[in-house]
């Protein structure tokens, strides 16, 4: 069965583009930190696609470990963003639960190929 993995990061990477947009049209802090979310967001995605071309399984799980701590990333920057009120909690609230989910996903498929 092939996984969904790949799709899922990219639209999560979309999506974080977007938001990223709209900080960005934000002064200070929110340009900050929409730098940051954009490195980790967009970062999962990556990963996972460089693991789809993975030469051993210790490669493959080096790169989910990577895309796994991107995910964990990605999750702290989006709480800060909503803890320091620059985007409403409910706007945010899908992409903290996907980027939680995403840590949830990966850190299983680490933990089954280190098996």
């Amino acid at each position: 069965m092939k996984s969904d993995l790949p799709d899922r990061t990219f639209q999560f990477a979309e999506r974080i583009v977007k938001l990223c947009q709209v900080l960005d049209g934000q002064s200070g802090a929110a340009r900050t930190l929409s730098r940051q979310l954009l490195r980790s967001g967009t970062s999962i995605g990556a990963n996972v696609e460089e693991a789809q071309a993975s030469q051993s399984r210790r490669d493959f799980a080096a790169k989910y470990s990577i895309a796994c701590k991107e995910a964990r990333e990605s999750h702290y920057w989006l709480r800060l963003i909503v803890a320091t009120e620059l985007m409403p909690a409910d706007r945010l609230a899908p992409l903290i639960d996907e980027a939680n989910q995403l840590v949830a996903v990966l850190t299983a498929i680490i933990k089954k190929t280190r098996d």
